[in-house]
């Protein structure tokens, strides 16, 4: 079986998966179409987790190996 192509941004991933979701939550899909579409998902699962492992692991070493809450810029005390 070939892999299924990359997305091209995480937020282009996450918006085919949500897509997913709902076409398959409706339950009007024949089961060959189901289940292309959760092969699919399951693709997209995996490139959006990566993603974001990857964007903690720059995270991390900007931040010193330390990760702390984040503040917006309001919430700081001056």
């Amino acid at each position: 079986m070939a892999a299924a192509p990359k997305t091209a941004s995480f937020e282009a991933a996450l918006r085919e998966l949500e897509g997913i979701v709902q076409s398959m939550e409706s339950g009007d899909a024949p089961l060959e179409e189901s289940l292309a579409h959760y092969e699919r998902g399951m693709a997209l699962l995996k490139q959006c987790q990566d993603a974001l492992t990857r964007a903690e692991q720059k995270i991390r070493v900007l931040e010193g190996d330390a990760l702390r809450e984040f503040e917006a810029a309001g919430d700081a005390e001056d």
